[in-house]
Order: structure tokens, then sequence, then C-alpha cells
């Protein structure tokens, strides 16, 4: 077995026109981004998927301009996640899980659902959705991560929850949303929301060397004990984990070098 699960550093997204002389050399042709920022980074969340559907076509471009061993996650459409009763979202899961996202193929790696604010925790609900999830399309294996942004499910109920369907729930260090940092899956989703674009990597050094640390923890098998818990009582299993931390929202300007420093750091 393996002393530690691979872990990736990233971004969200790959069009931002604050990056062009910044991240992107200034003589880069738009088209092609993805292909440089998947060379430069191991993973990048896919946030349009969450506001619209891909064409199959789309999956397969993205998967063949990126390279062996990166990994795109995406953000599950918004008309699952948006609605009063999750159970009732089944036709608009099965719309999202087979509108070709298999054609990523081995480069498919999370789907992360995010949850609105105002969504609270409703334990029959909530574990109908999970249990909704499916685990694999067209051969491909599906891994899911959850984050919810509404204090409710800070709860051992919903970490327990979580486990029961393998599902991750995702680390969001954030300034006003709920950090659930217990560890319920076989790997480990962090979004790290409190970067500034007055520091070159975002984050300061200091910062980022105690992210490494932490990060290392949990694809060794560990939880961190500087981070929020929902049920601190609970103890996962110490096995290794795949790790998946994304630079996004505040300071994105600097995202790509803040992943690129924590990717160095971790290496």
């Amino acid at each position: 077995m393996a002393k530690s699960g691979a872990i990736r550093a990233g971004i969200g997204g790959w069009t931002f026109a604050p990056w062009r002389g910044t991240f992107y050399p200034d003589t880069l042709r738009q088209k092609d981004e993805l292909h440089y920022a998947s060379r430069q980074l191991a993973t990048i969340e896919v946030n349009g998927t969450y506001y619209g559907s891909q064409k199959p076509a789309t999956y397969a471009k993205w998967a063949s301009d990126a390279p062996d061993d990166f990994v795109f996650s995406l953000k599950g459409n918004r008309f699952v996640t948006n609605r009063k009763v999750l159970a009732e979202a089944g036709e608009s899961l099965e719309r999202f899980i087979g509108s070709g996202i298999a054609e990523l193929g081995d480069r498919l790696g999370p789907i992360l659902w995010q949850f609105a604010p105002t969504k609270r925790f409703d334990p029959d609900d909530f574990g109908a959705f999970l249990a909704m999830l499916p685990g694999s399309r067209d051969g491909v294996g599906l891994k899911h991560a959850v984050e919810v942004r509404h204090d409710s499910f800070s709860s051992p109920d919903f970490v327990a929850l979580a486990e029961k369907h393998g599902v991750a729930i995702v680390y969001a260090e954030h300034f006003t949303y709920p950090e659930i940092a217990d560890v319920t899956a076989p790997f480990v989703y962090a979004r790290l929301q409190k970067g500034q674009d007055d520091i070159p990597t975002a984050y300061s050094d200091d910062a980022l060397d105690h992210w490494a640390a932490r990060v290392r923890l949990w694809a060794e098998g560990g939880q961190p004990d500087d981070l929020p818990l929902a049920d601190g009582q609970r103890k996962p299993p110490n096995e290794p984990r795949d790790v998946f931390v994304y630079f996004i929202h505040e300071g994105k300007i600097r995202a790509p070098q803040a992943a690129m420093a924590l990717q160095q750091r971790v290496a």
C-alpha cells in the first residue's frame, strides 16, 4: 500500500482575463490556455458546468488538451442542488451525469455539489440525495464531494451520513461559511478562499507551509487537529487518501502561483 495518496493543487477554471500576463505568457493564444494551464498545475475545478450543460465533444476536447495524470473536478449543475426538496433531483442529476462527463475518462476527478447558504440540513432529504449519487457512468468511476454553507450542517449526524455514502465533505476555508474538516471519504477536497492579490503567491510563505503540512497529513491518512470538526469524537480510518486543493475566490489573480507554490512544497 502506498504511504501517501496523490496531492493535487489547482485553481477554479482557466479563463480569467487578469491571468493574461500574470500567469499566461503575453503571446499565448486564448484557445491554448487550457493546454498551458494543465501543464503548470495538477488539477482544475471547472465552474462552467454549474451554470450550464456541456456537450460530450467538449469534455472529450478538454481531456485531449490535458496531459496524462491531470485531473478535472466538475462543479455539479445548479439545477440539481438549488431546490427545496433534494430527493426530487433525480431527473436533473441524471441529465448532468449523462451529459458526457465520462468522456473525460481517467482525467475525471471529483464532482463537487455546492449548496446555497440558505440550504439547511435535513437528514432525511439530504440522505436521499446522497443515496442517488451514482458510483460510475459508462465504465468511469465517479466520486462526489458536497460543499454545504449553512451552520446547521456542523453536526455529527451530517458527518455520519456523508461517511455512510462515501461522500467527501468539502473543507471550505471561507470568511463567512462554516468550516467542516471532518474526513468522510477515500479522498479530501479543500477550497482555500482567503488569498490576497497583494501577495505574490496569494498566501504568505508561512501560511503555505502550514497548508502543506495539513495536506501531507490528509494524504497520509490523518486529520489535522487545528481545523474545525463537526464531530470531534470520531476518528476516520488511517489510510492514504488523494487530496485535491483549490485556490479560488479571494486572491484569484495570484491563485495559479499559490497552487504551484503549494505543489512544490508537497512534491
